[in-house]
């Protein structure tokens, strides 16, 4: 039986085989982690790119949770297949999905993360399903295309 989690904005969830985590992306972005050893990780979803500590609706706090996570579980980010999502603009939120953009690969860069696979910018929005079975992330656009995906 696989555990099924729906992230709304500014929510984290780190889990391990057995769950599956989904997600809407309009100009927030989420950053998927997945340990392929011990088939362990997680998902966020952030608003924006400020650095506000523990609070999952910005991409600073996101990045503590991730981390004191990988703490809690004696892994290390270089251990990760990581994936990053969105940042679509929507309307006036071009700014912003960009500067959400940014900031994660910023974090994902200072902290060691090897980025595997992106799929950001753009427009309209993303639905997310990550699978921690096999670490796969499907990814659908509002543009009618079906899911594919994101190895």
């Amino acid at each position: 039986m696989t555990d099924e989690v729906f992230l709304h904005p500014g929510e984290f969830c780190f889990a391990e085989a057995g769950t599956r985590i989904s997600t809407l992306l309009g100009s927030c972005v989420s950053v998927c982690l997945w340990h392929p050893g011990r088939r362990i990780g997680g998902m966020c979803h952030y608003l924006l790119p400020g650095s506000h500590r523990g609070d999952g609706r910005y991409a600073g706090g996101a990045f503590d949770l991730f981390l004191r996570e990988l703490d809690r579980t004696g892994t290390e980010p270089w251990q990760y297949h990581t994936k990053l999502f969105g940042g679509g603009a929507q309307l006036l939120e071009g700014r912003v999905a960009a500067a959400n953009v940014a900031a994660g690969l910023a974090l994902l860069e200072r902290h060691s993360f090897t980025l595997l696979t992106r799929d950001v910018g753009g427009t309209g929005a993303r639905f997310l399903r990550f699978d921690l079975d096999t670490g796969d992330v499907w990814v659908r656009r509002n543009s009618g295309r079906g899911l594919g995906v994101a190895s």
